[in-house]
């Protein structure tokens, strides 16, 4: 069985593969990316990656970066898998708030065997997001597909449904919280100030609020019907 650290490296990976994907890349990862991450050393993650070469379980280039191999990509879903549902558990089942639950599930996803997870997926109804509107890699370490924009790139004057929130900080999902901005509401955006390098976002059941493109960065959305503005 993978140790704790070998399964954090290939999610790690893994999640940064997902994120440049989003992004219409097919860049390696690098060990840059993997050190900020995992908060280490790169020299640290260079070690590191050899090792799960020579396991087998990722591709490295040496000066390009690194990407899973099969089994790694396997091993490293069953990780988020794992991760995805404890946290979606602690919300619905034990009354966590979603921005405290990703540093326990950090440490859950680690001690919990697969006929545990599969039993928690069936509880939960076989759910295919978690709280934050993260995918969740069925058994097999397939996610749902989806074709989400960030709410960073979307026009002036449309309507849209929040999808995921990127960020795990607790202040910033709070914030979130706070103003009508968590997966599943819907919003309009009012307009954007490209020299302010803001944009002014209409929730369906909270006041207007302006944000900086930053933060707009990490909310993704998919398209909704039609919502009319607010006066």
């Amino acid at each position: 069985m993978p140790t704790s650290t070998v399964e954090d490296y290939l999610k790690a990976i893994w999640l940064e593969e997902q994120r440049v994907a989003a992004e219409g890349s097919a860049r390696l990862v690098s060990m840059g990316q993997i050190a900020q991450a995992l908060a280490v050393a790169p020299g640290t993650v260079t070690a590191m990656v050899k090792t799960l070469e020579r396991s087998g379980l990722v591709e490295y280039e040496p000066y390009s970066g690194v990407r899973l191999s099969a089994a790694g990509h396997r091993t490293a879903t069953h990780v988020v898998r794992r991760h995805r549902l404890t946290e979606l558990f602690l919300v619905e089942k034990l009354g966590f708030d979603w921005s405290e639950v990703h540093e326990e599930a950090e440490q859950l996803e680690h001690a919990m065997s697969d006929k545990v997870i599969d039993r928690l997926d069936e509880m939960l109804g076989y759910p295919r997001f978690d709280p934050h509107g993260d995918p969740i890699p069925d058994a097999s370490g397939a996610t749902q597909a989806v074709s989400w924009l960030r709410l960073a790139d979307c026009p002036a004057g449309a309507a849209f449904t929040i999808a995921r929130v990127s960020d795990q900080d607790e202040d910033f999902l709070r914030f979130a919280e706070r103003h009508g901005l968590k997966p599943g509401a819907r919003i309009a955006i009012r307009s954007r100030d490209v020299q302010a390098d803001a944009i002014t976002v209409e929730p369906e059941d909270k006041p207007a609020i302006t944000i900086g493109s930053e933060a707009a960065a990490k909310l993704w959305i998919e398209r909704t019907a039609p919502m009319e503005l607010r006066r």
